[in-house]
């Protein structure tokens, strides 16, 4: 007689069979109350069960990272749309032989911002050659939101020093894909903003802000707010590239007006180079090595 945990399993597997058949079919699910709930997309995506995704969102990339042994992380930011230098000069290229205007000075940007990629690049293989030589307890990993763009670049310089990476993904509108640097093991999606932030800062023990837009400032703007708060604990925050911060952000304003306190300022600092960036992480822990 069967026993009954294969009994289980065999329920358990008979129920994501019928899933996934539909989905290879691409035919919908009708209504069917009599379906496992874990196997019923209709009842997942219910307003009133969005708790629940809530939790699976907590809950997946938590546990595939404990699976790897992450536990400390650099978080690196930055944006999307700067990449390498190689692809800036291809465009930059193209975009002379069409001899239109406002794409050469698009192009023109791409390569002056590629910079960053190519440090960023740099930047996560000083993290990662440091961790190779360290106990597991103490290793860093390279995070980034899993994009194109600065966030390519930090995983690839993890790559190539021989070190796994994480990547939290965000799905949008124009479906962003994870680059092809992130280790496919930590390549996680997330539906969810605050799911994904909150990933972001479970585990990280620096933070490091490349220029970048909209997004990496709600980033940087919530991690320096937890510190600030006390919710999270004092890590080195660093803004890379400190021409780019501070023409964008003047945030001495703040304490002349008395929106913040003077010593807000020191929960930053700036670098310019990867060797200060990693300075900055390394004066902060004491790190040897």
């Amino acid at each position: 007689m069967e026993n009954t945990q294969n009994l289980k399993d065999q329920r358990l597997a008979d129920a994501w069979a019928t899933l996934q058949s539909h989905a290879v079919e691409h035919s919908s699910l009708d209504a069917d109350s009599n379906r496992l709930a874990f196997a019923d997309p209709e009842f997942l995506l219910r307003r009133e069960t969005r708790g629940i995704r809530f939790q699976l969102e907590l809950l997946k990339p938590d546990l595939g990272q404990q699976e790897h042994g992450i536990e400390n992380t650099v978080v690196v930011f930055g944006s999307a749309r700067f990449g390498s230098q190689e692809e800036a000069q291809a465009l930059l290229h193209n975009a002379r032989a069409s001899a239109e205007p406002a794409a050469i000075a698009h192009a023109e940007r791409l390569l002056r911002n590629a910079v960053y990629y190519e440090k960023a690049r740099v930047f996560a293989g000083m993290v990662a050659r440091y961790s190779a030589t360290q106990a597991a307890a103490d290793k860093l990993f390279v995070c980034t939101g899993g994009g194109p763009g600065i966030m390519e670049a930090a995983n690839r310089g993890a790559q190539e020093a021989g070190s796994i990476s994480v990547g939290l993904n965000i799905a949008l509108p124009h479906e962003q894909e994870a680059n092809p640097y992130v280790t496919p093991e930590l390549s996680f999606k997330f539906h969810y903003f605050a799911l994904r932030k909150m990933h972001f800062m479970m585990r990280a023990k620096a933070l490091v802000a490349f220029p970048g837009g909209f997004g990496t400032m709600d980033e940087l703007f919530e991690t320096l707010t937890l510190v600030q708060c006390k919710k999270a604990k004092p890590l080195p925050i660093v803004l890379f590239g400190s021409d780019y911060w501070k023409r964008l952000l003047n945030l001495n304003v703040l304490v002349e007006e008395g929106a913040i306190s003077p010593e807000d300022l020191q929960l930053f600092s700036y670098a310019d180079e990867p060797a200060q960036a990693w300075a900055a992480i390394s004066q902060f822990y004491a790190l040897k090595g």
